[in-house]
């Protein structure tokens, strides 16, 4: 590889680091041509893309893109693959899932909207994540129970009264 293609290489991941809020970086050494192609499938299905590159390239395109990652960089060793996402938690559900078929791919490390998750062990609080929609849809329920009862309430409230006002006219009759 000359120094074009590595500096290519390098804006263009730099490009997606900037632009993803969600990366994930995976350690996918071990696995055949033909599982990776089936992970990378799996993936886009998923909406996920997945880039493999050299640690050093992967920490040129980190530095270059002017976000902070940290103690993230700690984990570029061996085999390493970025998954760039949409949203926090699919690439951590796609990886559980695909590991019903074996130990990789393994998660080294998360960058989640400037929060780093460390380490395999962290794939669980990551499928736990909410979304900000979801966020969202929780705190509109919360707000919208109150206003139910109140409405319910002023509802019944007002049919015992206009039931008392039918027999006390009923009564006057």
């Amino acid at each position: 590889m000359n120094k074009t293609e590595k500096e290519s290489i390098v804006n263009d991941l730099a490009e997606k680091i900037g632009k993803y809020e969600y990366v994930y970086l995976t350690d996918t050494s071990g696995l055949s041509a033909n599982t990776v192609n089936n992970l990378r499938r799996e993936l886009f299905k998923a909406g996920i893309q997945m880039q493999v590159a050299k640690n050093t390239l992967i920490k040129k395109a980190i530095e270059q893109s002017g976000k902070d990652y940290g103690v993230m960089l700690n984990a570029l060793v061996g085999s390493s693959a970025l998954f760039f996402s949409e949203d926090a938690k699919s690439p951590a559900k796609a990886i559980k899932d695909f590991r019903k078929k074996g130990t990789k791919p393994a998660l080294k490390a998360a960058y989640i909207q400037s929060d780093i998750f460390m380490g395999d062990e962290s794939l669980e609080a990551l499928i736990a994540i909410k979304s900000k929609e979801e966020m969202i849809g929780e705190v509109i329920t919360l707000l919208q129970s109150p206003a139910k009862t109140v409405i319910s309430q002023l509802q019944s409230g007002g049919n015992k009264l206009a039931g008392i006002v039918k027999t006390l006219s009923e009564k006057s009759a």
